[in-house]
C-alpha cells in the first residue's frame, strides 16, 4: 500500500487529504468517494510519521511471532497430497479436500489461498511462494521439481520423506541438547541466587574489614552489585538483544550476510549449519538431476533451499561456472565446500554418466556427518561445561574465602 497526497476544492476551500491505496487510480477513485468538491491533485507522498512508526512496531512484533507451521501437520498434507494426486485427482481438487481436512488453522488459511491463487491462474509454485518462510524452501523446491517433470505425486512422496528426515533431525537435535541446556540453567539459577541472597552478606563483613581485597573477591563484588542494582535492566536488554538481532536478521540483507557468515566460524554450531545445509542441498539437487532437469535449472532449484547467505553465495557461482562451460567438478572445487574425495566422487560421475549415483552418495556423506555430530554432541559439549562450572565454582570459592584466610591470619597476629 502506498500513500497519496489529495487536494480537493470544497466550498471555496482548499482541503488536503491522505489517502493509502495500492496505485494512484485506486487512491483518485477513493478520494472521490470520501470528498464532496472537486478533486485537485492527487499524488504519491511519505507515509505520516505516526503510521510509519505503527509498520515499523508491527514489523518487530511478526519478526518475532511469525513462526513457520506444525511439521508433522505438514508432513501429514504432503502425504494426503501425494496420494490423492497418485490417484488421478487434480492437485486444485486436492488442494481443496487437505485445507478441509487439516486442523491446523495457519495450514488451513495457507492452502484455502493458494487454491484462490490457482484459480487465478497461478502455478502452484508461485502460488506457494508467497509461503515460503511457512512451507520452508525444501517445499518449494520439490513443488517445482514435480511441476518440471510433470509428476507431482512421486515428488510430494519424496517430499515427506525429506520433510520426515529434517524433523528426525530436528528432534534429535533438541534431545541433545537438553541435558547441556538443563545444565546451565541450572548453573545460572544457582549463580543468581549466591549473588542475591548469599555474597551480599559477605560483602558488609569484608566492608567492615577494611583491608585491600583479592582480585576475586573485587570480580565477585562487581558481579553481585551488576546483578542486584541492575538486574533487571540487564535481562531487558538481553531481550531486547535478541528482539533486534532477529528483526535485523529478517530484514536487513547485509546484516544477514553477515550473521551468516559468522555463524559458520563458531565452533560446533559452525559445522552443525554447514554439513545440514549441504545435505538439503545435494539431496534436492540428486533428486532433480535424476529427474533429467538440466544442470543449470537444477541448481537455480536447489539453491532456494539454502537459507544460511554466505553458502548460497558461493553455491550461486557453481552455475555461473557451469553457464560459461566450467564441469560441474570444477564449479564445486571453486567453491571450496567440499572435500577432495567428494570432487573425485562428482568427477567420477560425470565422466561414467552416473551423476545422479554420486551425487546420491555425496549427499550420504553430508547426512552421515551431520548425524555423526548431532548424535555426539553430548561428548562435543560437556568439555566446555565442565570448564565453565569450574571457573564458576573456583570464582567463587576464592572470592570468599581468600579474605576469611586473611581475616584469620590478621586475629592471629
Amino acid at each position: 500500500m502506498k500513500y497519496y497526497e489529495v487536494f480537493s476544492l470544497y466550498k471555496g476551500k482548499k482541503e488536503q487529504k491522505i489517502i493509502k491505496a495500492p496505485n494512484k487510480n485506486d487512491a483518485l477513485a477513493l478520494a472521490k468517494s470520501k470528498t464532496n468538491g472537486i478533486i485537485l491533485s492527487v499524488k504519491e507522498t511519505a507515509a505520516p510519521l505516526e503510521d510509519k512508526f505503527m509498520a515499523l512496531k508491527d514489523q518487530i512484533f511478526d519478526s518475532i511471532t511469525h513462526k513457520k507451521i506444525n511439521m508433522k501437520n505438514l508432513i501429514a498434507a504432503t502425504r494426503q497430497l501425494s496420494v490423492m494426486t497418485n490417484a488421478g485427482i487434480s492437485i486444485h481438487d486436492s488442494i481443496k479436500e487437505v485445507a478441509l481436512a487439516t486442523v491446523d488453522t495457519k495450514l488451513k488459511e495457507i492452502f484455502d489461498q493458494v487454491d484462490d491463487d490457482l484459480n487465478s491462474g497461478l502455478s502452484l509454485t508461485e502460488a506457494m511462494m508467497s509461503y515460503r518462510y511457512e512451507l520452508g524452501d525444501v517445499t518449494i523446491a520439490m513443488v517445482e521439481l514435480g511441476e518440471s517433470t510433470g509428476n507431482m505425486a512421486e515428488s510430494l512422496a519424496k517430499l515427506s520423506d525429506i520433510l520426515e528426515e529434517i524433523e528426525a533431525n530436528r528432534q534429535k537435535f533438541k534431545k541433545a541438547l537438553r541435558y547441556p541446556i538443563t545444565v546451565m540453567v541450572a548453573i545460572g539459577a544457582a549463580f543468581t541466587i549466591l549473588m542475591v541472597f548469599v555474597v551480599p552478606k559477605f560483602k558488609s563483613i569484608f566492608e567492615k574489614f577494611k583491608a585491600e581485597l583479592p582480585l576475586p573477591t573485587k570480580i565477585l563484588l562487581a558481579l553481585e552489585h551488576l546483578i542486584n542494582q541492575y538486574g533487571w535492566f540487564l535481562l531487558a536488554g538481553l531481550i531486547a538483544f535478541i528482539v533486534i538481532i532477529k528483526y535485523l536478521n529478517k530484514n536487513s540483507e547485509e546484516f544477514k550476510r553477515q550473521y551468516d557468515t559468522y555463524i559458520l566460524k563458531i565452533y560446533l554450531i559452525g559445522n552443525i549449519t554447514f554439513y545440514a545445509t549441504l545435505s538439503r542441498f545435494t539431496l534436492v539437487f540428486t533428486e532433480l538431476i535424476r529427474a533429467g532437469i538440466p544442470i543449470a535449472d537444477a541448481l537455480d532449484t536447489s539453491l532456494l533451499t539454502l537459507d544460511n547467505v554466505e553458502l548460497k553465495r558461493k553455491l550461486s557461482a557453481v552455475k555461473v561456472s557451469v553457464s560459461r562451460g566450467i564441469s560441474l567438478t570444477e564449479a564445486f572445487r571453486d567453491t571450496g565446500l567440499f572435500e577432495g574425495m567428494l570432487i573425485q566422487m562428482i568427477h567420477a560421475g560425470e565422466q561414467s554418466g552416473t551423476l545422479d549415483m554420486m551425487l546420491s552418495k555425496v549427499t550420504d556423506y553430508f547426512k552421515s556427518r551431520f548425524n555423526d555430530i548431532i548424535d555426539n554432541i553430548a561428548s562435543y559439549i560437556e568439555p566446555i561445561l565442565l570448564a565453565f562450572i569450574a571457573a564458576m565454582v573456583l570464582l567463587m570459592a576464592l572470592g570468599i574465602f581468600m579474605p576469611m584466610w586473611d581475616m584469620a591470619q590478621a586475629v592471629k597476629n
